[in-house]
């Protein structure tokens, strides 16, 4: 995907609230020095698995937050793999769907991104997708979703973004390897889209005004877009959205079944709708506070 390298900031800021281009940002540093890093890793498993690398890379660093999220970093998990009943080896609890979830530990990045492989390899669910081209990276990543490799919705979107951003398809090339080439970052979030909005994941230390500078939008308007308060404390996995949210979700989302946790706050920045738009094609107040099992119309 062509980057615009030589526009001036402000007309980079209209590309993205105008167009809601994730391909029109700059590169994020974290994540080039991850590639790096790991893209020797993802082309050898490429190699002896057949798994393209970029499908790698890209869940690699989303997973794993460039490497910067806590399970990466404490137990080598790059890609968020669940223990499951037939894991014998080390774990660790963390929080995700369910609080203290089992997740597989390893010894070093090297054993996860083996394991990695080792994980669609002998999945049955997975199958399916190894009857695929090595450079179909989107029939790659929508096979992901397809097969629940994740819950996110947005999901295949993000990881195809991803790969197109940071041209990592030229990994999966016949005997190619190509450096990324680093560029000096203009932002310090990566950028995703969702229900065509773009939006960024938040950090621990992030405040409304810091993103609001760094991607010349009025933080006041981002706490709008987002149906927050301007004392709201961001929290760290937050999704902000860059753009205002629409009236329903995107075509393949019309139900959702409410999960424990959730919160019809946690369900609109999910599927990328406007909170009163939920509560109001869902006939509820907004003191409704949904309960597991709920039906919500999502379009």
């Amino acid at each position: 995907m062509n980057k615009i390298n030589l526009y001036k900031p402000f007309l980079i800021c209209l590309v993205l609230l105008v167009s809601v281009s994730a391909g029109a940002q700059r590169r994020n540093s974290r994540y080039v020095e991850y590639i790096k890093q790991y893209a020797p890793m993802a082309v050898d498993q490429m190699k002896r698995h057949k798994i393209p690398a970029s499908i790698t890379l890209s869940q690699g660093l989303l997973e794993s937050g460039a490497g910067y999220s806590e399970l990466s970093r404490e137990s080598n998990n790059h890609f968020g793999i669940k223990c499951g009943g037939s894991w014998n080896g080390r774990s660790v609890r963390h929080d995700d769907d369910a609080r203290q979830e089992c997740f597989r530990a390893y010894r070093n990045p090297k054993d996860s991104y083996e394991d990695h492989s080792l994980f669609l390899r002998r999945g049955a669910r997975y199958a399916f997708l190894f009857d695929l081209k090595i450079t179909d990276y989107k029939g790659w990543a929508r096979g992901l979703k397809k097969a629940g490799y994740a819950t996110d919705p947005s999901y295949a979107n993000r990881l195809i973004t991803i790969i197109e951003d940071y041209e990592l398809y030229r990994y999966d090339r016949k005997g190619a390897f190509v450096a990324v080439e680093t560029e000096e970052p203009v932002y310090q979030h990566q950028v995703y889209i969702a229900n065509d909005i773009a939006y960024i994941v938040a950090r621990s230390g992030d405040t409304f005004k810091g993103l609001g500078k760094e991607f010349g939008i009025r933080w006041k308007k981002l706490v709008k877009y987002n149906d927050l308060h301007k004392d709201y404390t961001l929290t760290d996995g937050d999704v902000i959205y860059l753009k205002s949210k629409k009236k329903k979700a995107d075509k393949p989302y019309t139900v959702y079944i409410v999960r424990d946790g959730d919160s019809m706050h946690d369900i609109s920045q999910r599927f990328g709708i406007r909170l009163k738009n939920l509560y109001k094609m869902n006939r509820k107040d907004p003191d409704y506070v949904p309960e597991i099992g709920d039906r919500l119309r999502l379009r």
